[in-house]
């Protein structure tokens, strides 16, 4: 019994160490070579998870069978018990959370109007200039005319009103603060 739970445990360390040393070295080189091993079935069956719940399996069953006293058959079904619960807690505290905090700094032009932006260079009564607008954690440039077609100074705050889709400039209005 011994032998399983050192087996789960040193095989769990072991998938970690290559998974973090070797990890995308070993993506390039396999290159979709191991996609039949997925699991197209329910979120939680993670190979992190799974991996994590057989490498707590093999340290609580050392600790217990060690130091509990328990029989084998119990010492087995509260490893399987405490395993369970970890790996459940690894994915819903860990890998669930991290899965939704993935963000794209990418943007379509179309979800910019309503969108405060500044005047960069300014924008002529019947023509264009440029704005600068804070998108996600940066800042992009964009040609904009005026929308109601009065001229808006350098420095001005502006709205992005509505988003030009033939010419993909930005329809703005001087905002008072």
């Amino acid at each position: 019994m011994e032998a399983l739970f050192w087996s789960c445990l040193a095989g769990g360390i072991l998938f970690a160490l290559v998974s973090v040393i070797l990890g995308d070295w070993l993506s390039l080189a396999l290159d979709g070579a191991l996609d039949f091993l997925s699991l197209d079935g329910h979120r939680v069956f993670q190979p992190t998870a799974i991996v994590g719940g057989i490498t707590v399996f093999g340290g609580a069953g050392l600790l217990l069978h060690r130091y509990a006293g328990t029989g084998p058959a119990s010492t087995v079904t509260l490893a399987v018990l405490i395993a369970i619960v970890s790996a459940a807690g690894l994915y819903f505290l860990y890998i669930r959370p991290m899965e939704r905090s993935e963000s794209s700094v990418g943007y379509s032009i179309r979800d910019l109007a309503g969108t405060l932006a500044e005047v960069l260079v300014p924008v002529p009564a019947g023509g264009y200039g440029e704005v600068t607008l804070r998108i996600g954690g940066g800042v992009t440039h964009h040609i904009a005319s005026s929308y109601e077609g009065e001229s808006i100074p350098a420095g001005s705050k502006v709205v992005v009103v509505e988003v030009n889709g033939q010419e993909g400039t930005l329809l703005v209005s001087k905002v008072d603060f």
